[in-house]
């Protein structure tokens, strides 16, 4: 590594709203070497959120997601082209073809791709589609605007709430099926899923809940028409959406010595990756939604989180720590926020929702459709979740980052406590939901091909 921290040679693997953020910040910590951003997409990095919202509705094109510069971090831009192998030693990203990039330094940006329906050939059946990329989005949302008879979506998290919610919009008859007790139950718990599933059969969708499909079936021609479900119903469909949760993209890390998995990468709170011995490194660093990274308001568990805002902090953090010596460093400590507008509700949270043991319903009600869930584990304030009441939200990121008392007190005039009694949050295990968390609190899992090294004496 250079003696000076603002030169030498940075790559950035991954063209993501992570990777785009990290490069502006490293240029505006006055990074003066080469920098590098890898991306396996053709495409400049592109905003995801629109992508199940406005493109699907068809308020807006695929291809007009791309995500506004706040400066020219004067990059060589390598799209198109895949890493596949990271060479810690020799201090090289290999890239698809053969060819590979000298580093001094690494930001890992990769993040995460839709998961795929598992039985190949159903999943390649004409008319059946997942939605994480702008290709798939665009695709997607001209089979909806063609007006299928009825679509099927796969999983009843906010993805695939939020496409159920568009082809409402849309007109569209639309089956969910989820294999948990209700939808968003996974990020939310118990009470306000049932508000969900509420919100939807009143929308008009056909809720299956506590089911799986079990196979997608096919005209004979390739082209997908229906669905046969755990509970031997059958589901006459021409669309389906599977929205089974994300897969971290770690694959191509798989030999490269770092505490890489299904979960994502373990780094410290300075974003610093972890070899598979648990040693940090000083050169590779990893930010956005393939991370998993120690947050101590929620007992220093290793977070993996698929949020924007997210990704946009802990970049910044990356790149600051990055291109400055140890004691200026800085921990990503910002507390996680999602927001998600679906069946005319506006959904916002702060916190983890499913780090928690009891919630209560802080203000408004559910027979109201408006109000804000707090969260609490231990008696301690850990996230609040809001129903079209989100000017809310920050009288409780404050009790978070305090780590106020739960349940919480009743404060200003304008907040008045409902009267409602503590309740469990019933957040099920992950396990037993279709799609996969969009928030994972996990301890280290170890990597089963470690042996012990004894010291040479």
């Amino acid at each position: 590594m250079p003696g000076d921290l603002k030169d030498g040679r940075i790559v950035i693997v991954g063209a993501s709203l992570a990777g785009l953020r990290a490069a502006e910040a490293l240029r505006a910590e006055g990074f003066t070497g080469s920098l590098t951003v890898v991306g396996d997409e053709p495409y400049p990095p592109y905003d995801r959120p629109p992508l199940s919202k406005q493109v699907l509705l068809g308020k807006a094109a695929a291809d007009t997601t791309g995500l506004p510069m706040r400066c020219d971090p004067d990059a060589d831009w390598r799209l198109g082209v895949r890493a596949t192998g990271l060479d810690a030693l020799a201090k090289r990203v290999e890239l698809e073809g053969g060819d590979s990039l000298p580093y001094d330094r690494v930001l890992i940006a990769t993040g995460t791709r839709a998961r795929p329906w598992p039985n190949p050939e159903e999943a390649a059946l004409d008319g059946v589609f997942t939605l994480r990329t702008r290709d798939e989005a665009g695709s997607l949302a001209e089979r909806l605007a063609a007006g299928p008879q009825r679509v099927l979506v796969i999983g009843a998290g906010f993805t695939g709430s939020e496409i159920a919610s568009a082809c409402r919009e849309r007109g569209l008859e639309v089956t969910v099926a989820e294999r948990g007790p209700a939808p968003l139950v996974g990020a939310l718990g118990g009470t306000l899923s049932k508000l969900a599933a509420v919100m939807q059969r009143n929308h008009g969708v056909d809720l299956r809940c506590g089911v799986t499909v079990t196979t997608l079936r096919g005209d004979g021609n390739g082209r997908f028409t229906g669905a046969e479900l755990s509970d031997g119903s059958r589901v006459d469909a021409d669309v389906c959406v599977v929205a089974l949760g994300a897969v971290r993209n770690v694959e191509w890390l798989a030999e490269c010595g770092l505490a890489a998995g299904p979960r994502g990468i373990a780094c410290d709170a300075g974003c610093r990756a972890f070899t598979m011995y648990g040693i940090v490194t000083d050169d590779v660093f990893v930010a956005g939604d393939v991370s998993r990274f120690p947050h101590p308001l929620f007992g220093y568990q290793m977070l993996s989180l698929e949020h924007w805002g997210n990704a946009v902090a802990q970049a910044e953090v990356a790149a600051h720590n990055m291109v400055n010596p140890g004691p200026l460093q800085r921990p990503h400590l910002a507390i996680p926020m999602f927001w998600s507008t679906q069946f005319g509700f506006n959904i916002k949270s702060v916190g983890v929702p499913t780090y928690s043991d009891h919630v209560v319903i802080a203000q408004g009600s559910l027979e109201a459709r408006r109000l804000v869930m707090a969260y609490g584990y231990q008696g301690r304030a850990t996230a609040a979740v809001t129903v079209d009441m989100a000017k809310a939200l920050d009288y409780y990121r404050h009790l978070i980052e305090t780590a106020a008392p739960f349940p919480p007190p009743s404060g200003a005039a304008d907040r008045a406590l409902a009267a409602d009694i503590p309740i469990p949050s019933d957040v099920p295990d992950p396990k037993v939901l279709s799609h996969g968390p969009t928030v994972a609190l996990t301890g280290y899992l170890p990597d089963r091909r470690l042996t012990v090294v004894q010291p040479t004496r």
